[in-house]
């Protein structure tokens, strides 16, 4: 198995794990949030913590369902024409593409990296009447980050390879 075979398969394994992750988070938000109205509608006893373990579960799923979705191709696209173009015009809009989200995601992990660092430093917390840590969130937001540049790496490789070899095209997942 070549080092390029590994790599790919190392981020499936990290893009199904944050998938499994993102599915619990799920499961999660749908049962706090039945949970919230029946406390807050039927036994009119409004819970202080469910809204925003809520909310931080909803950043979270974002982060690890975005590593899933754009590792399985998952993400809706402008289908209109892109459908119709053979696998190496896909290529070539792809690796063009991919050079505007290298650059989003550097600014992501740069400025996620300097608001997770500050709100270690201050220990920050819910501004509610239970305090929840916000930063072991803010911290996941870069390292998400960094992680989705992996799979752009991965699919960029995988691109080049269908420029440099016209006949063979490596299989999308």
């Amino acid at each position: 198995m070549s080092l390029w075979q590994r790599y790919e398969k190392a981020i499936d394994l990290i893009s199904a794990l944050l998938g499994r992750i993102g599915w619990v988070l799920i499961l999660y938000c749908t049962l706090a949030g039945v949970t919230d109205v029946f406390l807050r509608y039927v036994l009119n006893s409004p819970s202080l913590w469910i809204a925003p373990t809520v909310q931080a579960a909803l950043v979270l799923m974002a982060c690890t369902g975005g590593v899933y979705a754009l590792n399985a191709d998952a993400f809706v696209k402008l289908d209109l024409f892109y459908a119709n173009f053979s696998p190496r015009m896909k290529a070539i809009c792809d690796i063009f593409t991919s050079s505007l989200t290298f650059l989003f995601l550097s600014v992501l992990i740069w400025k996620g990296y300097q608001a997770a660092k500050m709100s270690i430093m201050l220990k920050q917390v819910t501004p509610d009447a239970i305090p929840i840590p916000i930063y072991p969130i803010k911290t996941l937001i870069p390292i998400t980050a960094v992680i989705v540049m992996l799979v752009v790496i991965k699919k960029l490789g995988n691109d080049i390879k269908t420029l440099m070899n016209p006949g063979k095209h490596p299989p999308k997942p």
